[in-house]
């Protein structure tokens, strides 16, 4: 097994002092070095073939006693320093302080096929950033991090990768629904990947410990290995660096709602400056499209996290980035001027993305009211949006009224509650969409070919993740290798699959990892 290694990281960036792996404050730095904790009786249960090819690996050395002892964090490969990475952040709205890899260590950095990638274990063992934890994760949340990042990748959003998913062959002790209810369950790994894993929060610690010096190397650091394009210098370089994250978090989140993906902790220690998503923790899918839905029990009563409010938090998050990254401008009107554009460009995106959704080219200028409008009506009655969206393409220029929602009815969770004024709000809605595609050039077939590739007939829908969850308890794998593979082509009709295209059932409405879920991994 052969690797280019290309450590940039923790070479170029200050280590901590303190070579001892006891939880405490680290200072002046940006990582801890950190040996992962060798594990009981480890085994792989998938792998991605894609990321394995990123690498430079081969199938065969998925097969090999090295590679599974390397990514369970069982041996150290030749010539590394394994390291877990120091950053701050604000959880809920409200500064946290010191958070850090508590548990996750980065292993090193490949080069291959003119691309980085640093390459990390989740679950491998306490680092200086553990607190109170133990550095661990379970089986359950290790499936659903490891299928949701693959599959994010194919559904063209922006996100961090997934190589493998093993068992430790340790039991962890865990409370799923924080209710002193604690149980051990099997202890597994996920060896992900991305280019990089620096976060927002990782300039706001050195900012606030007003570590000037590191802080500008961090910054210096980011721009030079993963945005080469700025090539300005001075005060205006960490300003076009905030611009470029400014548009990148923008850029995912617009993609998040095209999917309808709610991350769930959207907290500043969550979010790249590389606007990949991260950190796949309490996130969930929408079943009926719901702006204020959030998958995550910590949020549930304020709902910060909500579907609908994920761009607010995209700009309140870059507020905090700016505030961190003042000290190398020291003038808050530039800063200011960048996230004053925030809003009026994720706008723009959101209604070309949605326009996209309708299958829209031409421009109209009823278009805005078209969109409001359909969001409004999906909340009267509960909509599939996966379906909804997919089966919305069947509809042609030439359909009745009848006709059309006879075509988007499989979406509706009930289907009798159609009636009255809430069918009077689809007729009017459905009249209005089919006027204005008669204003299309395209035919029938071309806008349904440019629908079907924006809107997914399948996602990891959150009652999915947990069947498979459950079988993979019991020692069957099937099921994930069966997600692996069919979120690899989620825009194909795959007609073998199609009983994945469907409303989530009636029994998962309400049960724990279907419909809420906790931040306990």
């Amino acid at each position: 097994m052969k690797l280019h290694l290309n450590n940039t990281f923790n070479k170029e960036l200050p280590a901590d002092k303190v070579i001892e792996n006891t939880r405490r404050q680290v200072l002046d730095a940006c990582f801890s070095y950190v040996t992962p904790k060798k594990t009981a009786n480890p085994s792989l249960i998938h792998v991605s073939e894609e990321m394995l090819v990123e690498l430079g690996l081969t199938k065969d050395d998925a097969k090999t006693n090295k590679f599974l002892s390397i990514f369970t964090g069982n041996e150290v490969l030749e010539n590394t320093h394994p390291y877990a990475m120091c950053y701050g952040g604000h959880q809920f709205g409200n500064w946290a302080g010191q958070l850090g890899d508590g548990r996750a260590i980065n292993l090193f950095e490949v080069a291959h096929s003119n691309k980085q990638w640093a390459v990390q274990l989740k679950g491998a063992g306490e680092t200086p950033y553990s607190r109170t934890a133990d550095g661990l994760a379970v089986l359950r949340s290790s499936i659903r991090e490891y299928l949701c990042s693959e599959a994010m990748h194919h559904l063209g959003v922006p996100t961090t990768r997934a190589l493998s998913l093993s068992l430790s062959g340790d039991e962890v002790l865990r409370d799923v629904l924080y209710n002193g209810n604690r149980a051990y369950e099997k202890g597994a790994i996920v060896s992900r990947t991305a280019p990089s894993f620096i976060r927002f929060g990782s300039f706001e610690i050195l900012s606030a410990r007003q570590n000037h010096t590191a802080l500008q190397q961090l910054t210096d650091y980011t721009i030079n290995h993963f945005y080469p394009e700025i090539t300005s210098t001075g005060k205006q370089k960490y300003l076009d660096f905030l611009t470029k994250v400014r548009d990148n978090t923008i850029e995912m989140i617009v993609h998040w709602q095209r999917v309808g993906f709610v991350h769930g902790v959207m907290n500043t220690d969550n979010m790249s400056v590389l606007g990949l998503t991260i950190d796949y923790g309490p996130y969930g899918w929408l079943e009926g499209f719901d702006f204020g839905w959030t998958p995550n029990t910590t949020d549930a009563q304020h709902k910060r996290y909500r579907f609908g409010n994920q761009s607010y938090i995209g700009l309140w998050n870059l507020f905090k980035l700016a505030n961190a990254l003042y000290p190398l401008i020291e003038e808050a009107e530039p800063l200011q001027h960048i996230l004053d554009g925030y809003n009026s460009l994720f706008k723009e995106q959101y209604e070309t993305m949605m326009k996209s959704k309708l299958g829209l080219i031409q421009n109209n200028d009823t278009d805005s009211e078209l969109i409001g409008r359909l969001e409004e009506t999906l909340h009267l009655i509960e909509t599939d949006m996966t379906i909804f969206f997919r089966n919305l393409s069947n509809i042609t220029k030439e359909d009745s009224i009848s006709i059309a929602i006879k075509k988007i009815t499989e979406a509706f969770y009930n289907p009798l509650e159609l009636k009255d004024e809430i069918k009077k709000h689809w007729e009017t809605w459905l009249t209005q969409y089919i006027d204005r595609l008669q204003q299309e050039t395209q035919t029938n077939e071309q806008r349904k070919q440019h629908m079907d590739g924006v809107n997914p007939k399948y996602v990891l829908r959150n009652y999915m993740a947990q069947l498979a969850i459950d079988d993979a308890n019991k020692g069957d794998y099937n099921l994930i290798e069966e997600f692996y593979q069919l979120l690899k082509q989620p825009y194909s009709e795959q007609p073998q699959h199609h009983k994945w295209f469907a409303k989530r059932p009636e029994w998962a409405r309400n049960k724990v990892g279907c419909s809420m879920l906790s931040c306990s991994s």
